[in-house]
C-alpha cells in the first residue's frame, strides 16, 4: 500500500504516522522528544524514530514510504531544508532534509515549520476550509501562529511571519529561551501555564492538562 510518512517534532513529544495516499490513518506512534540530552541528541533521535518508521511500513504495507513530510519549530528555512533556529531544542542550522533524506534511502523529504505546516492543513482538511483568511495559533511548549491567506500560508519576507511567541509583553518578565524577557510564551504557552500551575497547587508534577481540569472543574 503505497505510503508517506509525517513526523511532527514539538519540543517536549514528537508525533508520527503513516499515511495512506487517500488520507487513511495506517499508524501513529508518539517518543519523547528529549530535549534535555541536547540538540545533536534531539536531530539523532528524530533519524532514528523516521528509520523506524520506514522500517515499519515496509514490514506491514509490503512497500517503503514513497516520501516524508517533518515539521519542527522555531525557524525553518523550508527552501533549503534547514532547521535554522529552535530555542526550545537548542539547535542552530541543521540540515535536516538532507540528514533525513540520507537515513530514509533518498526517498523525498518535505521540511516544514511545525504551526505553518498545521494551518497549511487546516486550512485544506480543517476548520479553515472555505476561508479566504484564518489565524492559526496552537499553544504547546512554545507559541506561534500562521497566517492563511487564499489558500496559503503566509511565511513574510524573511520566514518569521506568525511567530507572536517572541513578542515581548511583560517587559522584565520571565527569561525566554531567544534571549529576551516577557516573551508572550514564557507567560501563556502550555510549558508556562505548567510552571504556573506547578507553583499555584504546590504540587511540582502538575501541568497544563491538569490546570485545564481544574478550571472546568471550578477552581478559581
Amino acid at each position: 500500500m503505497k505510503h508517506v510518512i509525517a513526523l511532527d517534532v514539538g519540543g517536549t513529544g514528537m508525533k508520527a504516522a503513516l499515511i495512506a495516499g487517500d488520507g487513511t490513518l495506517l499508524h501513529e506512534a508518539r517518543r519523547a522528544t528529549g530535549r534535555e540530552r541536547g540538540a545533536d541528541a534531539v536531530v539523532e533521535t528524530i533519524l532514528d524514530f523516521a528509520a523506524e518508521l520506514l522500517d515499519l511500513g515496509r514490514d506491514r504495507f509490503g512497500t517503503a514510504a514513497s516520501a516524508a513530510g517533518v515539521a519542527v519549530p522555531g525557524i525553518v528555512d523550508a527552501e533549503r531544508g534547514i532547521a535554522v533556529y529552535a530555542a526550545n531544542l537548542g539547535w542552530r542550522d541543521v540540515p535536516m532534509r538532507e540528514l533525513l533524506s540520507a537515513r530514509l534511502g533518498g526517498i523525498p523529504v518535505a521540511l516544514g515549520h511545525d504551526v505553518r505546516t498545521g494551518g497549511l492543513a487546516e486550512g485544506r482538511i480543517g476548520a479553515g476550509q472555505g476561508a479566504d483568511r484564518f489565524l492559526f495559533v496552537p499553544l504547546g511548549t512554545g507559541i506561534a501562529g500562521a497566517i492563511g491567506i487564499a489558500g496559503r500560508i503566509e511565511a513574510g519576507a524573511h520566514g518569521y511571519a506568525g511567530e507572536i511567541g517572541h513578542i515581548v509583553v511583560r517587559p522584565g518578565g520571565p527569561a525566554c529561551g531567544c534571549g529576551q524577557y516577557g516573551c508572550l510564551e514564557t507567560l501563556a504557552s502550555a510549558s508556562a501555564v505548567s510552571r504556573a500551575w506547578a507553583a499555584a497547587s504546590g504540587d511540582p508534577e502538575a501541568d497544563a492538562a491538569d490546570c485545564a481540569k481544574a478550571v472546568e472543574s471550578g477552581d478559581a
